[in-house]
Order: C-alpha cells, then structure tokens, then sequence
C-alpha cells in the first residue's frame, strides 16, 4: 500500500496558470490537452465566433465574452505523469477566484505576452506565488507575432518582479519569424515545419543538436551565427541553473513558445513534468505540515461550483487531495460540521466531460456532489485525524449593490441562488438589520462579478434582479473588546452599518477619509480588513 502511494505522488503534478488577461493562457491550457492526447483538435481561440470554443470555458458567459471567469479544474496523462491544471481566470475582476485556486497548487505556469512583457495582473499573482513560495516557471507566448526580444524580457522579469530567470530553450529567428527552439540543458535544437491548420493539430518537428550539418543548413548562416552569439552571451552572462533555488521561488525556468501554433508547447510540457514539484506537504492550522506520504486521507475544498450540469442542477465541490488515498464510497471527518460524511458521485473533469472516480491520490482534484454543507477552505480527514488545514485568504469587497428580486413570486429562487453564489465564495452577502427581509447588500471585488451575478441568477434560477449600485468603497469588519461599544457607533451617517453570513458587524464608506473620521470618533473600535478570526492575504 506505501510503495503504490510514493509511486503514484511521485508521478501527480498539479498547477496553476497564471497571466494577465489576453495572455493567452485558455489557449496553452488547450494546447497542453491536445499534446496529452485529452482532445484530439483544438478549438481555435480565433475562432471564438463559430461554435468552437476554448475546451475550458464552459460558461455561457465565458463563451460570449471570450475571457475565463471561473476556475476550471482540468485533467489527462502524458507520459507516466497524471497532470493536474488548474486553469484561473484572467479577468482581475475574479482575483479571489485565483487566490484560492493557488492554495491547491503545487506550482504556477507564468504566461508572459512576448509584445507587453509583465502586466499588472501577472505582478499581482506572482506575488501571491512567491510569498507562498511556489515554484514558478514562466512560458513566454505569441512568438508567433512581433515581440519584444528575448533579452529585455529576461531583464524584465528581474527589475519588475525581483526574480532571475534561467531560460531553457531559447527562440530561433526574429520577431515573429521563428523557425525553432534550442534547449540549453541538453544541447538540442527542434525546427517546426510550416502549418496551414492554425494550431488544431500537433506541429511536426525535426530535431539534432548545435553542431549537425543538417540542421545548420535548415537555419542557414545568419539564424545559425545569431544563435551560436546568442548560446555564448547567455552561457557568459546568465545564472546557472540551480534545482533548489527554482522550488524556492529565486529562479525562473523560462521557455519561450506560442501556443496558437504550438510552436515549443510540447517541449515546454516535458520539460515541465520533469522539472516541477510533486505533491507537497500542506499547513494544518496549529503550523504543523502533513506530509502526502501520510497513509491517513485528508483533503480540503478550494472552490465550489453551482449548476456545471444546467439539466441537473446540480452542485459540485472540488477538493484537493492532501494525503492518503481516495476510494470511491468512502466516509470522510467533516471538520466544520463535525460529522462523518459519505462523499458522493466522485468525479475528475476534463471541462464538462466528467469520468467518476475509483481512486485517487495526493494531488488530485477531484469534485464530489454536495447537498449544500460544504465552504470554501473547508477540512475533510480520516476520523482518525480529524485535522483542519490552515484558513483561505479573505478579501474586502469594494464594490457593493443592493439587490432583490423583480418578482416577489420569485423570491424563494432569488434567495437559493444568492445563497449557493455566496457559498461559491463569487459574491459577499451582507444584510442590513431592521429593513425587512425583502433586499441583501452584495459586495464583490470586480464590477463583471456583478454582470455575472445577474446573468447567472437569470439563467440558473430564473430570478431577475432589481440592482442598485452602492456609493461605498471600502468595508472594514468592526470589533471591539468591550462589545457596548459597537451598539453605539458615532459617525454612521457618513457609511452604512451590514452584517456578514457569520452575523460580524461591517462598516460600508465612501473612501478612506470618512472611514478616518468614523476612525477619530470612535476610540476602542477597531475597523479590520479581514474578520479578526482570519488571515489576511
């Protein structure tokens, strides 16, 4: 039973991929697929008009806007390894989506737009990476176009983000024309042949090394002297690349590709499997680290997901497997509720074809049905552990709206679906006492969370809204020792005083400077970013 658990941790690989919006980052997911045999033709990105869409945007929604709004959780093997990607939204309106998706990670793709170079939706996620120490390889797209050179991004990567870069393979050409890949590590050159299938289908190549006549007649004399300086400049100049400080988050593996052709995809994918971590250990609430060698099984849920299947309204909580091994029909320790569960219809998903599942092992994702009893981050274990992972960032929302119900016929959908949205963790659901039952104050991070909410209350539960935008930008949880304090607060004609799903009291203002002045006038009050229960990002 040991010996099959390191074996099978051994060969699991589960990442994020991170990028600014228009990266390009649904389309690399799909090109992974198609080099992992999951999909046999790719649907164009291009092509976004006709019916083909992106095999991982599976909103209606997504499919209309073109850009990712939820977190898929995609899966195929290649090779031996049983890859696991997590595919994050680009749009920076779903950051918190990311954020969370990011805990049940091992590792974090950074795709970079050759043209735009970092993007400040790739500097914030880095970040979040690297304070969580994740090893962060950086795949550089659309050399398929005109970019910037390779050179200036490199230095990029260091001035803006702080971190070195060691580039394993190294473009062949100049600014969009690029006939090939060299990969340093093993001395040898791939050359793609031109393909009039726009990426649908895998790219032939021929491969040699530096030094065949062959290969240098195919590039001919400038390409090859250009490579040949530039070999010689990075040898001389760069970093040695070192495995220890990668896992560390100091150093950057950087590939250079484009996945609307698939030009590198593949070479960038193998050398991903063999460089990026296994499963690691994960924080337990009292700072220890459980280790995935443990025999035990634990897990915790990072995202939650309502209506995948619209015929079945039905209700999925994906989790990610910590340590021990999953068996289908098994009863796992609900830490919040404290009670034994069943967990039911087990599945793995490639987008919306789903597979259910006999077993599963450390680093897998895996999505269970659930009746309405699972949160965000919560804990699930062997009744022999009974352990509770460390607590989920929590954001405050700055965008706040008051919503209710068109139809007060439709009141008992609107309230299920603005209950499974907030569970979903999509939206922040906060009542104001003493004004009836009839209306909630919902707070998100981004605007398009609200065009989402709208549009999914509409379609999913038949519930059409009356919204009416807050002028409040801020939200503090108020607490205070002496809990007097908090029935008598001064200055609230200058904000609006809700409480969270957990019944704590939040403060709403305008800006900074009334929340200052609510600050002066009530000495013993302290206004939080987060719930003081709970870590802040």
């Amino acid at each position: 039973m040991m010996e099959e658990l390191l074996e099978k941790i051994e060969k699991r690989r589960t990442f994020a991929i991170i990028s600014h919006p228009d990266a390009g980052k649904t389309t690399l997911t799909e090109k992974l697929l198609l080099y992992g045999g999951a999909i046999h033709l790719a649907g164009s990105v291009k092509a976004r008009k006709s019916n083909k869409h992106a095999v991982s945007d599976w909103m209606e929604i997504e499919k209309q806007r073109g850009i990712s709004v939820t977190s898929s959780v995609l899966q195929f093997d290649y090779d031996g390894y049983r890859v696991n990607i997590l595919d994050t939204p680009g749009h920076q309106d779903f950051s918190e989506d990311t954020y969370r998706t990011l805990m049940a990670a091992d590792s974090a793709v950074m795709l970079i737009d050759a043209a735009k170079g970092v993007e400040p939706q790739t500097k914030k996620l880095f970040w979040v990476c690297h304070r969580r120490h994740l090893p962060i390889f950086t795949f550089v797209n659309k050399l398929d176009r005109y970019g910037r050179n390779p050179f200036d991004l490199m230095d990029e990567l260091e001035k803006v983000l702080h971190i070195r870069a060691y580039p394993i393979n190294w473009p062949i050409g100049i600014d969009g024309h690029y006939k090939g890949v060299y990969n340093r590590l093993e001395n040898s050159i791939e050359l793609f042949e031109e393909d009039g299938s726009h990426g649908a289908k895998k790219l032939k190549s021929t491969t040699g090394s530096l030094d065949d006549p062959k290969i240098q007649e195919l590039l001919g004399d400038e390409l090859y002297e250009n490579l040949c300086n530039d070999i010689e400049l990075l040898d001389m100049a760069g970093d040695e690349f070192d495995m220890e400080k990668v896992n560390n988050g100091e150093l950057t593996p950087m590939f250079f590709g484009s996945a609307m052709t698939n030009f590198g995809v593949q070479a960038f994918l193998e050398k991903f499997l063999e460089l990026s971590p296994k499963p690691q250990p994960r924080k337990l609430q009292d700072g220890t680290m459980l280790v995935p060698e443990n025999e035990e099984f634990s897990a915790f849920i990072f995202k939650i997901q309502a209506n995948m299947n619209p015929a079945h309204r039905d209700r999925i909580s994906f989790m990610r497997i910590c340590s021990g091994v999953f068996d289908k029909g098994m009863s796992v320790y609900h830490k919040q509720s404290n009670k034994v569960i069943k967990l039911a219809q087990p599945q793995q998903f490639l987008a919306q074809e789903r597979t259910i599942v006999e077993k599963a092992y450390p680093g897998d994702i895996i999505g269970v049905f659930d009746p309405g009893i699972f949160g965000i981050g919560d804990s699930l274990s062997d009744s022999k552990l009974k352990l509770q992972f460390e607590d989920f960032p929590v954001f405050p929302p700055e965008i706040f709206a008051r919503v209710q119900p068109k139809d007060s016929l439709k009141r008992k959908q609107f309230e299920k679906g603005i209950l499974q949205l907030s569970q979903e963790g999509a939206i922040q659901v906060f009542e104001q006492k003493g004004v009836g039952l009839e209306s909630f104050i919902v707070g998100v991070v981004g605007v398009l969370q609200l065009e989402v909410l709208e549009y999914r209350l509409n379609n999913e539960y038949s519930a059409h809204l009356l919204m009416n935008q807050l002028p409040y930008s801020v939200a503090r949880w108020v607490y205070a020792e002496d809990k007097k304090l908090l029935d008598n607060i001064k200055g609230l004609d200058n904000g609006m005083l809700v409480y969270d799903k957990k019944e704590r009291p939040v403060i709403l203002v305008n800006n900074e400077w009334s929340l200052n002045w609510i600050l002066d006038r009530n000495p013993g009050i302290q206004f939080l970013t987060v719930p003081a229960d709970v870590e802040k990002i």
